[in-house]
């Protein structure tokens, strides 16, 4: 199986395939004015970005700047509903809003199917994917991820104060995903650079962007050739041996996939679970009714993806065209902030605060559209089972420092760290 060169938001391609677009400036100054010149950048955005999204969804709910050579953001549910369903005026072929467009020419797959790819090719490149993400296929990981939660748990005995981030909520889905994939276990930690470098690196020269992300992109084709060499029951070997239209999938189309599958499975339920644990901690009387009524969690979990929705995702405009009065241009960004559509009171009763009994909660935590996470049955898994285990086992915990709690940026936003003091000292024996 031979190498190409096109990888994940067509920063790799093929000689003749045309080449990026940068349109755009790497970017440092502070944002001067939120509705003509935003950026999910800004330490103001990671930190605290809901005051911003509801004075913008008041002031002009479509916002817009010259960063990144040209981008909108919405910030009403039915604009970004509109958005994320237009498929014709809003392409696909690159979902991370970064300082390089890719060609044109990789339409309608991308460089990381499905979630790059424009119809009609997504659906065919989607359904090779369903059988992996039922539901009954995420309960089959969910003995081990319990006994991956119990085992990070006790590593905690003996500590008064743990990261929650680091060495729990990231690396739960690392953990799952290199089982799905076939990756070896021992990898995990490496995953941690690889996100950084897609999500993080985004205002980064597109040389040095594209140098970067190179090691997933080695990295990943390794996987691919060993699993060619040594078969196994995993993801990656059953995307090697998939037929798309009675052929076998392209590398570069294996090799995209599976970065998707990577680093949205890592950093999407990591971030999730994160926020979960920094709600819990600064919320006591959630927590408590929690851990007396755990059998309310999956109600709270779906208002937890609700106001803290993680992930944010770009859209890249097909051709000029006058929108709801913007005035897009072709090939502008269009960044669907989900966690904005989620706090419109348009659309949610009490949508600033969290209501962790909430019933009716038609979220967009998993995206609208035809490009609605399908992994969404393995994270609802992943955290219902690593709340629970930390709600019996910790039942009390705190912020030990609310001023040491860093949020990422860029378009998926988490606990970076998450410093949580255990009350009485250690985690309890199980």
């Amino acid at each position: 199986m031979a190498a190409d060169n096109r990888f994940a938001e067509g920063y790799w391609h093929s000689p003749g395939s045309g080449s990026a677009s940068t349109r755009s400036e790497i970017v440092t100054r502070a944002v001067s004015d939120w509705a003509t010149d935003f950026s999910h950048l800004d330490p103001e955005w990671a930190a605290d970005p809901y005051p911003l999204q509801d004075h913008l969804r008041q002031r002009c709910p479509i916002a817009h700047t010259q960063r990144f050579g040209g981008a909108w953001l919405p910030t009403r549910y039915e604009d970004v509903a509109a958005i994320a369903y237009d498929t014709e005026r809003f392409s696909s072929r690159a979902i991370i809003m970064s300082n390089v467009r890719p060609p044109r020419d990789l339409a309608p797959a991308g460089g990381s199917p499905p979630i790059t790819s424009d119809p009609p090719f997504h659906r065919d490149a989607r359904k090779l994917l369903l059988p992996a993400f039922t539901n009954a296929a995420a309960a089959k990981h969910e003995a081990a991820t319990t006994q991956l939660c119990h085992s990070l748990i006790d590593a905690f005995q003996g500590q008064d104060v743990v990261d929650a981030a680091r060495d729990y909520a990231q690396y739960i889905p690392m953990r799952v995903i290199a089982s799905i994939l076939g990756f070896p276990p021992g990898d995990a930690p490496q995953f941690r650079r690889f996100v950084t470098n897609m999500l993080e690196g985004i205002n980064q020269p597109p040389q040095q962007r594209v140098t970067r992300m190179s090691a997933l992109f080695y990295y990943l084709f390794a996987q691919v050739q060993d699993h060619v060499s040594n078969p196994r029951d995993d993801l990656t070997t059953y995307l090697v041996n998939a037929e798309l239209g009675g052929r076998k999938l392209d590398p570069s189309h294996i090799v995209g996939t599976m970065a998707l599958l990577l680093i949205a499975g890592i950093d999407t339920t990591g971030s999730a679970i994160g926020a979960a644990l920094w709600h819990l901690a600064k919320t006591p009387e959630d927590r408590r009714r929690l851990v007396a009524e755990p059998g309310m969690l999956p109600t709270a979990i779906e208002e937890f993806l609700r106001a803290y929705a993680p992930v944010s995702m770009a859209r890249l405009v097909n051709k000029d065209m006058q929108w709801r009065d913007a005035d897009m241009k072709a090939d502008d960004w269009v960044l669907l902030s989900y966690p904005a559509a989620n706090r419109d009171p348009a659309q949610f009763d009490r949508a600033g605060e969290v209501v962790i009994d909430r019933e009716a909660n038609r979220h967009a935590a998993f995206g609208l559209g035809i490009h609605r996470c399908l992994g969404s049955h393995l994270a609802r898994m992943e955290l219902r089972v690593s709340l629970s285990a930390w709600l019996e086992r910790i039942p009390e915990f705190s912020l030990a420092d609310p001023a040491a709690v860093s949020w990422a940026y860029g378009q998926v936003r988490g606990p970076r760290t998450l410093p949580l003091r255990i009350t009485g000292g250690s985690a309890a024996a199980r």
